[in-house]
């Protein structure tokens, strides 16, 4: 049979469908060269005979990148980062001592080095809420840590075992959700006469830990039927290094969330039970008792009010502006 003529301006390559695909001689030539040929010997982005590697990034660095881009996450850390500054080194910006009252000054307005005014006791409101900060920060970042460790571990050990065990634990858990927050820290604390702050941080962490519990025990569930974890199984992993080394740094994001919103919660819970009356008590420095004592006086000297709640609200806002941030940068659903 003769052979076909050959086309030197192009290269027919049949296809599978019984077509036939054109490809200029340049292109045939092209394909025809190696990526070494094409790039003098060295493939581009890296040494003579290797090809472009990239690390791979993780969760964490991906979180980070995104975080570091997010004007809320910037704003509300450096609202969080003064806030925490002040609370250990309250002296900076406040000279005065927040027990120091002249009773010949109550109630009265701003005045040259006082600019917050005077409460109903004489006392220096500038001064006062300046050092309510160090109070409302610690019960908040005391009773974070405390609820996210203890729910964290019952949750994801329930999570992680099953069985009897995740049964016991789910019914402990909706009795806890039965009892109302406030409602319980009426009963709980007003039998309670320490003046210090570890009763309230006790209290928040008795009924706090069951929400962080079951997003702990939720996550672990999704993450110990992944291959990786099957397969580190299969190969004899103990139980106890399938939870430190594949299950829970691949767990603990929502619990990050989850415990940075409700720190900000936490800080607004001792606000509220000390303005009951039920949370921390004189002679302590705090915004939620400042807030009860002015709260007669809202006509007559409205001042009294309006910076220790402002410094309220603003601090809660900050730290769920930061969780809702530090969210969207974990969860991948979002990206």
């Amino acid at each position: 049979m003769p052979e076909e003529p050959y086309e030197r301006d192009g290269a027919i390559a049949a296809t599978g469908m019984g077509g036939a695909m054109d490809l200029a001689t340049s292109e045939a030539a092209t394909l025809e060269q190696s990526p070494s040929a094409a790039s003098g010997g060295r493939a581009p982005g890296g040494p003579e005979g290797a090809g472009p590697q990239e690390k791979p990034r993780s969760l964490w660095s991906d979180a980070w990148r995104d975080l570091r881009r997010n004007p809320v996450f910037i704003i509300s850390g450096l609202v969080i980062l003064f806030l925490v500054v002040i609370s250990l080194w309250p002296s900076l910006i406040a000279s005065g001592n927040p027990l120091q009252c002249d009773l010949a000054k109550a109630q009265e307005g701003s005045q040259p080095g006082h600019p917050f005014g005077f409460d109903g006791q004489g006392c220096d409101v500038y001064t006062r809420t300046v050092y309510g900060t160090r109070v409302s920060i610690s019960v908040g970042v005391c009773a974070t840590l405390g609820v996210a460790v203890l729910g964290s571990v019952l949750g994801g050990l329930a999570g992680f075992f099953g069985g009897v065990w995740d049964s016991f634990l789910s019914r402990i858990t909706d009795i806890f959700f039965a009892i109302p927050v406030v409602l319980g820290g009426l009963v709980l604390l007003s039998v309670v006469t320490s003046t210090t702050v570890w009763p309230v941080i006790g209290f928040m962490v008795l009924l706090g830990w069951p929400q962080i519990s079951r997003i702990a025990r939720g996550s672990v569930i999704t993450i110990k039927q992944n291959d990786y974890v099957q397969a580190a199984r299969a190969l004899g992993a103990s139980n106890l290094r399938l939870l430190l080394r594949h299950i829970t740094p691949n767990a603990v994001a929502p619990v990050i969330v989850m415990a940075t919103i409700a720190l900000g919660t936490y800080i607004s819970l001792e606000a509220t039970l000390s303005y009951l009356g039920v949370g921390l008590k004189p002679p302590t420095v705090s915004w939620g008792i400042d807030i009860s004592s002015a709260s007669a006086y809202i006509r007559q000297a409205p001042h009294m009010l309006l910076w220790p709640a402002g410094a309220l609200a603003i601090t809660v806002l900050a730290f769920i502006m930061l969780g809702d941030a530090v969210r969207d940068a974990l969860d991948p659903k979002l990206r």
